[in-house]
């Protein structure tokens, strides 16, 4: 390493020939993603045989050709790393796993510039992020509301984060909820499928929109359990939309309890809502199954409703 830089030597082999450089490269070196490699390229950072360096991505590769990637040291986060305790379910080189508690921003902005998620992942994964598009952050490919609480993944590497973003696109990846909501559904399982954007006359709101607007957004939901006035549901995210389960369930008559936003609170629920001092929208994020980006492994996860959700929960059983 040199200059802030480390140098990572490859030699290319018959597997290779032919291909594209980005491609060889990619393929040869786990850690750095073919969008990375591309502007690495790009930028002169990578020298051929001769230490000639090489501009273009497209140049083929011959057998047994030798290069040296020159890969600038991550500049550091804007955002301060800060001590703060995580519950890590799963971890290795690439990413990792958090089960996130509710009153947990996972973003730094506006109002919340501190005591977020990445915050936290600043401090715990120091000297371990080998930076996202070049700087030392974790790759965040999917967020769940402040009041929300559960497993999300974080991204720890460029490739990890490119190929984490490319399943989210492709709607691959089974996310799970476990949400306490009014009143029972019926039918006791179904799909709702409504496009969702942010609502014209209160920009802090998501809404319905009408046909050809917004974003599709497709909740299937099931009925787990019936409760007095109220239902446990399990609704599987086939799109992730900000406060989607939180829209598409109240659009159906049947919102979320305790949710601030989006819910009005009956009168049976009222007393059990005051009493237990549950002040959140009653959601959980309980499964993420999804492919390793890097070593193609199937991984799935759980994640226990938090105790205030299982009081909720009792306090409701019929």
């Amino acid at each position: 390493m040199s200059g802030g830089a480390s140098t990572i030597n490859v030699t290319l082999g018959a597997e290779a020939a032919g291909w594209r450089l980005d491609r060889a490269l990619a393929s040869a070196i786990p850690t750095l993603s073919r969008e990375r490699l591309k502007a690495l390229i790009s930028s002169g950072q990578v020298a051929g045989p001769g230490g000639a360096a090489v501009r273009d991505p497209a140049t083929k590769v011959r057998e047994g050709s030798d290069y040296a990637i020159s890969v600038p040291a991550p500049a550091p986060a804007h955002n301060e790393a800060q001590d703060i305790a995580l519950e890590i379910v799963f971890e290795d080189e690439h990413l990792l796993i958090v089960d996130k508690p509710a009153g947990m921003v996972v973003h730094p902005a506006a109002g919340n510039l501190d005591g977020t998620l990445v915050n936290a992942l600043l401090h715990h994964c120091a000297g371990r992020l080998s930076g996202i598009g070049g700087v030392a952050r974790p790759g965040i490919v999917h967020r769940i509301d402040k009041d929300t609480s559960g497993l999300l993944v974080v991204a720890k590497t460029d490739v990890a984060h490119e190929g984490l973003a490319a399943q989210f696109k492709r709607h691959s990846i089974d996310r799970r909820y476990k949400a306490i909501v009014a009143g029972v559904p019926l039918p006791r399982s179904g799909t709702i499928d409504a496009p969702l954007a942010r609502s014209a006359s209160n920009r802090k709101k998501i809404a319905i929109t009408g046909e050809g607007q917004g974003r599709r957004a497709v909740t299937h939901y099931r009925v787990e359990t019936v409760l007095r006035d109220a239902a446990l549901v399990e609704c599987r995210l086939e799109t992730g939309r900000t406060h989607q389960v939180r829209v598409h369930m109240t659009s159906i008559g049947h919102p979320l309890l305790g949710d601030p936003v989006y819910g009005s609170t009956r009168k049976a629920h009222r007393a059990v809502l005051e009493t237990l001092g549950f002040r959140r929208q009653a959601l959980h994020a309980a499964k993420l199954e999804f492919i390793h980006p890097v070593s193609k492994r199937n991984l799935s996860f759980e994640s226990a409703v938090p105790s205030d959700m299982q009081e909720l929960f009792t306090a409701l059983s019929v």
